[in-house]
């Protein structure tokens, strides 16, 4: 009797130091937050700058709490006590609230697949999967620009909708649901990584995203499409100062063709956006920021696949639930949940848009993973390099996006130099292969 009362008396003031941490995170972002109220209303086109401070202190008053809990935890270890309390603890810090994680046997848990595909088969799964991708993305390119960007009516009064972090926030919550109901109707491995793990890739996600919504404020839309295509080049720049990476010479000639391309289409798209300094500052460091927190999510997601591996979409599930928690402290923080919703009162039609576009992200993100797992990443970065220029087309058409003749000159390269890097690195892939099995002979 006398263990498990000190048990719960250790439970509650352990519960009572994370909660008291928590608020005082709070109180310390909120007073933070109004004090500089001010200077966001003075500075609009920089207020960007004040509205990314105030997203990383809402995630903090997540961030921290969580931090003083593991810390703990992992201190006293609290997640080997016994007792239902302590379950939640051993989620997040094991990810299982078993009191002891049994080996899965993973040939078990996936199914066989013993049966070989016919071509027609293989053929109608391919447009499946394609068809599926391009109609997901693209709608979502569509919905996302035409949010952020167009003008919402309401008889006399003409607005437009500001707080990227709620749109992060729908498109989460749906993708969230979207995997945890695949995750109950499907078989999968013994969840093993722990909660905590997502926190880090679950930040940068929707900082990217944030990045990403925000940018569209200052840049056009096909900029920022053919800004993610060359993402290959900050990747290599780190990994040659950073890890002192080797590079193949098909490697810097497509990224040297793909900065020309960038080159040419700013150039040929120059009127495309208000043009005034700050504006393609702005624009520009939002997308830098884009990169660099996708690239960290990247990363982060494959050492978890390769320390704990989840399956795709128990990755996916986790990710999202982080980003759920994550950014409804920070939009209930800034009274983003009271706009957004004031707003979709005000104009019924966000609503649908916002809902279209959380579908198509979250379905977006099952048909990636259904088909790199059936046809491989070669076959889906085409695949989607193919839904970048048809994206690019389609606002061009639907938005009136100006471009000359040197900026469809640009894009046509940047994607030549992908399908180049594409072709070069299955050929390398292929010679490295036919050594290998000479040298097994």
């Amino acid at each position: 009797m006398d263990k498990v009362f000190i048990d719960k008396y250790f439970f509650l003031n352990f519960s009572a130091l994370v909660v008291t941490t928590g608020i005082a995170t709070w109180v310390v972002s909120l007073i933070i937050s109004n004090a500089a109220k001010a200077i966001i209303d003075e500075n609009g086109e920089t207020a960007w700058i004040l509205r990314f401070i105030f997203t990383i202190l809402g995630y903090a008053t997540v961030f921290l709490p969580c931090y003083v809990l593991i810390h703990l935890s992992q201190r006293h270890n609290l997640h080997t006590l016994g007792g239902c309390q302590w379950r939640l603890l051993r989620l997040i810090l094991t990810g299982t609230t078993s009191e002891v994680v049994a080996e899965t046997d993973i040939s078990s848990a996936r199914p066989s697949n013993t049966n070989v595909q016919s071509l027609y088969q293989k053929a109608l799964s391919l447009f499946y999967c394609c068809a599926g991708l391009q109609v997901s993305y693209l709608l979502w390119g569509i919905l996302q620009e035409k949010i952020m960007t167009r003008e919402y009516i309401d008889g006399d009064k003409i607005e437009r909708f500001t707080d990227s972090q709620f749109l992060v926030f729908v498109n989460r919550i749906l993708a969230f649901l979207f995997s945890g109901i695949y995750l109950l109707l499907t078989h999968q491995n013994v969840h093993r990584t722990p909660l905590y793990k997502y926190s880090f890739c679950s930040v940068s996600n929707t900082l990217s995203s944030w990045c990403q919504y925000e940018a569209l404020k200052f840049v056009s839309f096909p900029t920022q499409v053919l800004a993610k295509s060359a993402k290959v080049i900050p990747v290599m720049l780190m990994g040659k100062l950073v890890s002192r990476t080797q590079y193949k010479n098909y490697e810097y000639t497509t990224a040297v063709l793909i900065s020309v391309g960038m080159t040419a289409f700013l150039l040929g798209s120059s009127g495309d956006k208000k043009g005034n300094n700050v504006t393609t500052v702005s624009g520009a460091v939002l997308l830098c920021g884009y990169l660099i927190f996708d690239s960290f999510t990247a990363n982060w997601q494959s050492a978890l696949f390769k320390e704990h591996k989840p399956s795709s979409v128990q990755m996916m599930c986790g990710v999202n639930l982080m980003s759920c928690l994550f950014t409804s402290a920070s939009l209930i923080q800034q009274g983003g949940f009271f706009y957004s919703l004031s707003f979709a009162a005000r104009h019924p039609i966000f609503i649908m848009d916002c809902l279209l576009t959380a579908i198509s992200s979250a379905s977006g993100q099952l048909f990636i993973f259904a088909t790199i797992s059936k046809f491989g990443p070669v076959v889906f970065t085409i695949i989607m390099t193919v839904r970048q220029g048809l994206s690019i087309l389609l606002s061009c058409l639907l938005y009136q996006h100006h471009l000359s003749s040197l900026g469809i000159l640009g894009v046509f390269i940047v994607f030549l130099a992908i399908f180049l890097r594409m072709y070069y690195a299955q050929q390398h892939r292929k010679r490295k292969r036919e050594r290998e099995d000479t040298i097994c002979y």
